[in-house]
C-alpha cells in the first residue's frame, strides 16, 4: 500500500492546477492517479479532426503559466504542447501513476484517511483526496436496436481511431453540438458523403479567430502584456451574464445578431429552417463556429433532423425513422458526455458508509461546488455548479483551488486531521443556487440541455458572474465547517 499526504485523480488541467498549487504551498507529498496510459487530460485524449477550444487562448490557460499563443483560439496541437510544457515545467511528470483506473474509494473514519482502490489491484492510502476526472470525461452513447450488428466502423469523438482512413467513405455523425461542429467542417470535403444526425439545432455565433504576428506573439511571452490581455478579454466575456441572467432585451439582442448570421450563411431556406433553434439562446451551450453552418450546406452533406431521426442500425447502416436506409462505412458518435449525474464515475463511501451515489440520488451538489458533508477532506474540481458558459472554466479550477488549499493548509498548521462541510452551510449554499438559477436563461430558456440532471435540475453551471465564484472561494470560512 501506498500512503501520501493528498492523492489527485485526474491529470488534465485540473489536476495539473491542484499540483503546481500543492508545490507551491511547499506540499510535495502527493501523487497523481491517471486511468489512462498517457499524461495530460482533455487535450491529449481530444484529438478528433478540428479539435480546437472555444474561449480565447490567453484566457483559457492558467494564470501562472503565460504562452506564446499562433492564434487567438488555439487547435488541439498547440494545446496539447501547452500541456506538456506545464508537466515538464514543474516537474509533474515523476509524480503520476498511469493506468491507475480507480475503482473505489472509502473513508476509514478511525484512521482519518482515505482508501483508494485501483482497477489494478493498487490501493492507495492518503490524508486529503482531490477528484480532479472533469466534468467531461465519461462518454455517452446512445443505445439504438442492432448497433452490434453493424459492420462497419464506429467509435465517439473521444477516442478518435486515427488508424481508420474515412476519406472517400460514406460517414454517419450523431450529434451536433460542440465537438461535431468542430468535426463536420474538418471531414466534410474529404468525404464520399456525411450524415448529420441533429437532435435538436444549436444557436450559432461567428468565431473571430485570428492569428498572431511574430511581434504580437513576443507581447504574450511578457507576463505584464499577457496579463492585461487576459483581463482585457476576461471582462469583455463577464458582461455576457447579464443577457444569460439578467437582461432579457440583451438576450433577444444577441439571438437576433445570431439569426442574421444564420440567414448570411445558410440561403437554402428550408436547411435554414432545420437549423433555426426554438429555444432562447444561452440555454443550450451556444457554438462558436465560422465554417459549421458552410459545411452543412455542401452538397455531399444531408442533415437529418430529429424527424428523421435513427430509428435502428443494421449490419450496413442506419435505418430512418421516416423508413429510409443509409449505407455508411463509418458511424462517429458525437453524443456528448455525462457531465451532471456522472461527475464522479466511481463509489466513494464517506463517513458511517455513506454511499456518494445515495446522498446524490436526487440531484448532484456540493458546498462551492467543492466538498461535502459525510465526506471529509474530499475536494471535487469542477463539482456541481461549476461550469461557466461565457468565460474560462480554468478561472473556476484557479478559484477552487483557493479553497482546497486553505482547507488542507488549515488542516495542517492546527495539527488536526480532517475538515468537513457542516451539512446546514451545504444546503444553505445548494438553495441559494438554485434559488438564483430560476432567473437563468439555462432554467428558463425552453430547452432541454447536458446542463440538467435527469432531476431537471441545473448541475452543470454556476449561475451568476465568476467572479462572484472567486469572491465565495477567496477565502476559507470556519464556522461552515468541522475540523477534527
Amino acid at each position: 500500500m501506498h500512503t501520501y499526504a493528498v492523492l489527485i485523480i485526474g491529470s488534465g488541467f485540473g489536476g495539473q492546477c491542484a499540483a503546481v498549487n500543492l508545490l507551491k504551498a511547499g506540499i510535495d507529498d502527493f501523487r497523481i492517479l491517471e486511468r489512462r496510459d498517457f499524461f495530460g487530460g482533455t487535450w491529449c485524449q481530444n484529438t478528433y479532426p478540428g479539435a480546437a477550444v472555444d474561449v480565447p487562448s490567453p484566457l483559457y490557460s492558467l494564470s501562472f503559466a503565460p504562452y506564446r499563443w499562433s492564434q487567438m483560439f488555439a487547435e488541439q496541437a498547440e494545446l496539447r504542447h501547452y500541456t506538456e510544457q506545464l508537466i515538464e515545467q514543474f516537474g509533474l511528470r515523476e509524480r503520476v501513476e498511469l493506468g491507475a483506473d480507480v475503482e473505489r474509494v472509502e473513508w476509514d473514519e478511525a484512521e482519518k484517511h482515505w482508501l483508494v482502490h485501483t482497477r489494478a489491484g493498487g490501493t492507495f492510502r492518503t490524508q486529503f483526496l482531490i477528484n480532479a476526472s472533469g466534468p467531461l470525461s465519461q462518454p455517452v452513447i446512445p443505445n439504438f436496436p442492432g448497433m452490434d450488428r453493424f459492420q462497419g466502423k464506429t467509435f465517439h469523438t473521444n477516442n478518435w481511431d486515427h488508424s481508420y482512413d474515412y476519406r472517400g467513405k460514406r460517414v454517419a455523425i450523431v450529434g451536433s453540438g460542440a465537438s461535431a461542429a468542430q468535426v463536420i467542417p474538418a471531414i466534410a470535403p474529404q468525404v464520399e458523403h456525411l450524415h448529420v444526425f441533429q437532435r435538436t439545432p444549436h444557436w450559432v455565433l461567428p468565431r473571430a479567430d485570428r492569428k498572431f504576428g511574430r511581434f504580437q506573439r513576443w507581447l504574450l511571452g511578457l507576463k505584464p502584456a499577457y496579463k492585461l490581455l487576459r483581463w482585457l478579454i476576461y471582462w469583455q466575456f463577464e458582461t455576457r451574464v447579464i443577457a444569460f441572467k439578467y437582461s432579457r432585451p440583451a438576450i433577444h439582442l444577441v439571438q437576433r445578431h445570431a439569426l442574421r448570421f444564420l440567414k448570411r450563411q445558410v440561403p437554402d431556406p428550408v436547411l435554414r429552417q432545420k437549423l433555426t433553434p426554438d429555444f432562447t439562446i444561452g440555454c443550450k451551450r451556444v457554438l462558436v463556429s465560422s465554417t459549421y453552418y458552410p459545411a452543412l450546406s455542401r452538397a455531399n452533406v444531408t442533415l437529418h433532423s430529429r424527424e428523421h431521426g435513427i430509428a435502428s442500425i443494421d449490419d450496413s447502416g442506419i435505418n430512418t425513422v421516416d423508413g429510409e436506409h443509409l449505407d455508411v462505412d463509418l458511424i462517429v458518435w458525437s453524443t456528448g458526455y455525462d457531465a451532471t449525474d456522472g461527475v464522479i464515475s466511481y463509489p466513494v463511501s464517506g463517513k458511517s458508509a455513506v454511499q456518494l451515489r445515495d446522498v446524490w440520488a436526487e440531484y448532484p451538489r456540493a458546498y462551492l461546488g467543492t466538498s461535502l458533508p459525510d465526506f471529509p477532506n474530499l475536494f471535487i474540481v469542477t463539482g456541481p455548479n461549476t461550469g461557466i458558459g461565457h468565460t474560462s472554466a480554468l478561472f473556476i479550477i484557479e478559484s477552487q483551488m483557493n479553497y482546497i488549499l486553505d482547507c488542507i493548509r488549515t488542516v495542517r498548521a492546527k495539527g488536526l486531521r480532517s475538515i468537513e462541510v457542516r451539512r446546514d452551510a451545504e444546503r444553505t449554499y445548494t438553495a441559494m443556487i438554485h434559488r438564483e438559477m430560476q432567473r437563468t436563461v439555462w432554467k428558463s430558456g425552453g430547452c432541454h440541455s447536458w446542463y440538467q440532471s435527469k432531476s431537471g435540475h441545473v448541475i452543470a453551471m454556476f449561475p451568476g458572474f465568476s467572479f462572484s465564484y472567486h469572491l465565495l472561494t477567496r477565502a476559507l470560512k470556519p464556522a461552515d465547517h468541522i475540523l477534527s
